[in-house]
């Protein structure tokens, strides 16, 4: 679980998703739209990190118990796994299979409490966040 939640980490799966795929795309409208999920996937990042700096909410502290996984940051609210992959599933649907996009979208933001370095509040609105983020991003 930590090995797959490392590649999730600035979100750097769903940019390579986005490269990639406006990369190969086959014509110029699915490579505009590869590129517009890139920007979606890369403005999520910088947005979530502007929540994290306002809302200032530290990672969970269990005594006994600790962190599976490393983190970058002592910042908990809101998730970035889960910010940027809901985002990324909607952004590149219907240039993937949308059933892959949130069924990785998915475990990315269940692994963040699972791995103790969230709380599942912080995914479920990482979720939304991401999710209205690519939802209300231009065509």
């Amino acid at each position: 679980m930590s090995a797959y939640a490392r590649v999730g980490e600035h979100a750097a799966c769903w940019l390579a998703l986005g490269a990639i795929g406006s990369a190969t795309a086959r014509d110029s409208e699915r490579r505009r739209g590869w590129l517009r999920g890139f920007g979606v996937v890369a403005a999520a990042v910088g947005f979530n990190y502007a929540v994290k700096l306002t809302v200032r909410r530290p990672r969970p502290v269990l005594a006994g118990l600790p962190a599976l996984s490393p983190v970058i940051s002592s910042l908990s609210f809101p998730s970035a796994h889960a910010t940027t992959s809901f985002a990324a599933a909607r952004a590149y649907r219907g240039l993937a299979p949308s059933g892959a996009l949130y069924a990785a979208a998915g475990a990315f933001a269940l692994s963040r409490p699972y791995l103790g370095v969230h709380y599942p509040s912080d995914v479920a609105a990482g979720a939304v966040i991401g999710t209205l983020l690519a939802a209300g991003w231009p065509q």
